[in-house]
């Protein structure tokens, strides 16, 4: 169930946070590239597919046989997505998955030749499967090679998002300022809910005590700005017996800082697993941020036909402001899957049908927008409220489904992290995509699919919990023009 807030408090404004810290230490994303060549590939399991929103040029699997995984290897990438869409799942379900992809990786990385690093990705607001992921990831690794993991590395930053790290506290950007990220609604998620803003005691609640927040370790912005990547290499080899460590981030530059000191610290022979959000993939990466897809790059990657479709399955209270704002603009069809109908099964196959076929039908004359109920339902606990996210999921990738089947759209716009991967991996059958970019910065992303009945159609993800109330029309906007 939800947890609740600590004692309200107002944002504060983001000039006090910042204030009084380190001078920004610069390092470019060349120099990172130059540093990692050659090096360990970068596999990042992503629990939902929004992890991808930082990066351009990037393969992508929803699927993790043997196979996939070597073509992943193959191509000429320091960095790919497994999107394992974990935060879907139960735990023992999403342990499950996590142990499947790391036996064929090591398959496909023994046949390929090609070391790799694993990087957990979790929600840069904190929600996810932690400890448990890495935990489980931890094991397969010793069983496998027989060498434990020396820590464990959480860099939370989404720095486009305005998730921020300082002083070892979680911050998210709103409006009026910056909020600790426990007193914000996202820690009240009836399955992944917390309260700790700081976090060391995140980990110590996240664990159920199990790791003390005094004995996390704590990479500051002095440590990271101050003492740069040969200080923090040394901080990050003291790490033994799988010890967490906490990462401050503000910008890139300290992820590119911490990405320099993590190859100097695993190049020492210090092995370790990263649980982190988007920013940290491009910096570890050497990838620099890219300015958006423009029209002109955009229009041949569209579809033939004259509109798209937009599925939105988040229930955040952003996304509806921004379903507000998409409605102002005009220029969409609009249907709702009803979520009391979708648990209802005998009514629930014939509604999901009606709606599909009408979104279809308006294909020709106006972007269709298929989206749930706006009344959340949850269920009596934790894993009820997922069997009925899953539920509902599923009623959405069937409408998709039905909707390509009758009329393939120009463009395909997921709303929301379940929504995004289980429209990728069942609604379209993506298994091999290519993240080309973003529509706007670092928070929508563009998948050109290379396989499956959605090849020739854009996919592009968008998290629920990101961006202003325009974003969404905004998007939309760029894909129209293209």
């Amino acid at each position: 169930m939800p947890l609740p807030l600590h004692a309200q408090t107002r944002p504060v404004p983001e000039a006090a946070v910042l204030k009084g810290l380190p001078p920004v230490r610069e390092v470019s994303a060349a120099e990172v590239a130059a540093r990692i060549s050659g090096g360990p590939r970068l596999v990042v399991l992503d629990d939902d597919p929004t992890g991808t929103q930082t990066v351009a040029d990037v393969p992508v699997l929803t699927s993790w046989t043997v196979d996939d995984l070597r073509w992943a290897l193959r191509q000429d990438s320091a960095v790919f997505f497994v999107l394992t869409n974990t935060r879907s799942l139960s735990t023992e379900d999403a342990a499950a998955r996590n142990r499947e992809v790391v036996r064929a990786l090591h398959a496909a990385s023994a046949a390929e030749g090609t070391g790799y690093v694993l990087a957990s990705r979790g929600d840069s607001t904190l929600r996810g499967h932690f400890p448990l992921e890495t935990d489980v990831l931890a094991e397969e690794l010793t069983e496998l090679d027989g060498k434990a993991p020396d820590g464990v590395v959480l860099v939370p930053a989404y720095i486009e998002a305005g998730r921020l790290t300082v002083g070892s506290r979680h911050w998210m950007r709103t409006t009026d300022g910056l909020l600790p990220v426990g007193e914000s609604e996202f820690a009240r998620d009836a399955t992944f809910g917390y309260r700790s803003s700081s976090l060391p005691e995140w980990v110590e609640e996240k664990t159920g005590g199990r790791v003390p927040a005094d004995e996390v370790l704590r990479v500051t912005l002095d440590d990271l700005r101050g003492g740069g990547p040969a200080h923090t290499a040394r901080l990050l080899s003291s790490l033994r017996g799988g010890r967490v460590a906490v990462v401050d981030a503000v910008c890139d530059d300290d992820l590119r800082v911490l990405a320099l000191a993590l190859a100097q610290a695993e190049e020492n022979g210090t092995r370790l697993l990263y649980r982190v959000g988007p920013s940290f993939v491009r910096a570890r990466a050497g990838q620099a941020a890219r300015a958006p897809l423009t029209p002109a790059e955009l229009r041949p990657l569209r579809g033939d036909a004259p509109h798209g479709l937009i599925v939105v399955g988040s229930h955040v209270a952003l996304t509806t402001r921004q379903l507000d704002r998409l409605r102002e603009r005009g220029g969409i069809a609009e249907y709702e899957l009803d979520v009391a109908l979708l648990l209802d099964e005998e009514r629930r196959d014939a509604h999901i049908a009606e709606v599909a076929a009408a979104a279809a039908g308006a294909l020709d004359s106006a972007d269709a927008v298929i989206r749930t109920s706006r009344v959340l339902v949850t269920g009596a606990d934790a894993d009820d409220s997922l069997a009925i996210s899953r539920r509902v999921s599923a009623a959405l990738v069937e409408a998709v489904r039905q909707v390509n089947a009758a009329r393939r759209p120009a463009f395909v716009v997921a709303k929301g992290g379940i929504t995004s991967s289980d429209t990728a991996t069942h609604g379209l059958r993506i298994r091999r995509a290519w993240a080309r970019g973003t529509l706007l910065p670092g928070i929508v992303s563009l998948w050109e699919p290379v396989d499956g009945p959605a090849g020739g159609i854009p996919y592009i993800v968008f998290a629920g919990n990101v961006g202003g109330p325009d974003a969404l029309a905004d998007a939309l906007d760029l894909l129209r023009s293209a």
